[in-house]
C-alpha cells in the first residue's frame, strides 16, 4: 500500500508541475506522457494505465534499447526519463 501512494504522490506531483519539462515515451507503442528526470518502473506504469495504456501495475516492464535489446525495468529501478524512450509492458505469464 505504501508504494501505491508513493506512486499516486509522484503522478499528482507531476501533473502540478505544468508541462515546461514534459517528455513523451511510448509503452506498448502508445505514448505516454512523464515529467522529464528520473521515474520508477512502477510510476512509468502508472502513468500508461492511467492515459490508457491497456496493462496491469503487474506486468513486466522493459525498456527497448537502440542495439535491438531490452532491459527489463524493476519497479523500484530508476530510469532517466528523456524523450523517444520506448518500453514493452507484458503479463508475467507471457512467454512470448
Amino acid at each position: 500500500m505504501e508504494s501505491q501512494k508513493n506512486e499516486e504522490t509522484l503522478l499528482k506531483e507531476q501533473a502540478a508541475k505544468g508541462h515546461e519539462h514534459i517528455v513523451t515515451v511510448f509503452v506498448n507503442e502508445q505514448p505516454v506522457k512523464l515529467d522529464k528526470g528520473i521515474a520508477t518502473g512502477a510510476v512509468i506504469k502508472s502513468a500508461a494505465i492511467a492515459q490508457g495504456v491497456l496493462i496491469q501495475q503487474s506486468f513486466v516492464l522493459q525498456e527497448e534499447l537502440p542495439n535491438g535489446t531490452s532491459k527489463i525495468i524493476g519497479d523500484n529501478d530508476p530510469v532517466n526519463l528523456h524523450e523517444h524512450l520506448r518500453f514493452t509492458a507484458i503479463a508475467p505469464d507471457d512467454n512470448s
